[in-house]
């Protein structure tokens, strides 16, 4: 059922930035082409942190007894495939508008996962989902060119998607990057020209008011100090591999991409821009068993 709701970029702007290249990302993420903030509880490497991010989102949705997890805007993949290590029994759907990062999860044939070139809007589930995550996607669900009114319109239709597909008191984990000091009309112009074309980002309290009598917010992480170290190893893997980098992609994409990960690790270590983790649990009536 598709919504009449705006809900944000376009498949061209999403894959304006995530079809660039396979091979540009694969020089400076880790193994696990897992592209959002990772979770750093020591000393540990970047894949680790970054597992520890997947692992923290999957305990939040309980996938050690899902049976169907939905990852909206899954990327490369990388936690729909930790899912099912972690649970041989579910079985994962993932939605993306990137045909190029669809295209490499193909390519591994990983079993019991099974993902979708489509938006939210418009995915129909064959049956209700045990959990859902959502990393790195909701930045890309409202577009500087909408009123107040209707960014949060937007966030709201998303909340209601999440509720109608999943089980009564349903667990939702929610990553995205949001305004902090900052707001909209400091948005970089650079960043939505060149780099997230068609992108907004929420405040908090907008996350919160869309969801208001959908789902409750159960846990709430701030780590931006966590994105701002990520950025900086993305930048120096970038940095290490120039030549690489502009072979695949050209001299004026490596160019934006160093500028838009050095202004980011500037933006998350002062509090321009934050990082928020969210696990959401669904709200029904009174005598909805769970």
């Amino acid at each position: 059922m598709s919504t009449t709701v705006a809900t944000g970029a376009s498949v061209e702007a999403i894959q304006h930035h995530y079809d660039l290249s396979n091979d540009f990302y694969a020089l400076w993420l880790d193994p696990s082409m897992t592209y959002s903030s990772a979770l750093w509880y020591g000393d540990e490497s970047l894949s680790s942190a970054q597992r520890n991010k997947l692992d923290w989102h999957l305990d939040r949705v309980q996938i050690d007894t899902a049976e169907r997890l939905l990852d909206v805007g899954c990327g490369w993949g990388s936690l729909l495939h930790r899912a099912t290590e972690r649970n041989p029994r579910c079985h994962g759907v993932g939605l993306s508008l990137s045909a190029a990062q669809l295209a490499a999860i193909a390519e591994h044939h990983w079993p019991r996962i099974e993902t979708r070139l489509e938006s939210w809007a418009d995915h129909e589930a064959d049956a209700p989902y045990d959990g859902i995550v959502s990393i790195g996607a909701f930045e890309h669900f409202a577009r500087l060119d909408q009123s107040p009114r209707e960014k949060l319109e937007g966030y709201r239709a998303f909340f209601v998607f999440c509720h109608r597909v999943s089980k009564p008191r349903g667990p939702l984990s929610l990553q995205t990057i949001t305004y902090e000091t900052a707001d909209r009309e400091q948005f970089s112009r650079f960043f939505a020209e060149r780099i997230f074309p068609e992108s907004d980002l929420p405040h908090l309290h907008e996350i919160a008011q869309a969801a208001h009598g959908l789902f409750e917010i159960v846990e709430l992480r701030n780590d931006r100090a966590h994105y701002a170290r990520t950025l900086r190893h993305w930048l120096s893997a970038l940095r290490a591999h120039k030549d690489e980098a502009i072979a695949l992609v050209g001299e004026r994409a490596y160019i934006d991409y160093e500028r838009y990960l050095g202004l980011m690790v500037v933006a998350f270590h002062t509090g321009t821009m934050n990082l928020c983790r969210l696990a959401l649990r669904r709200l029904d009536p009174p005598g909805v068993l769970a």
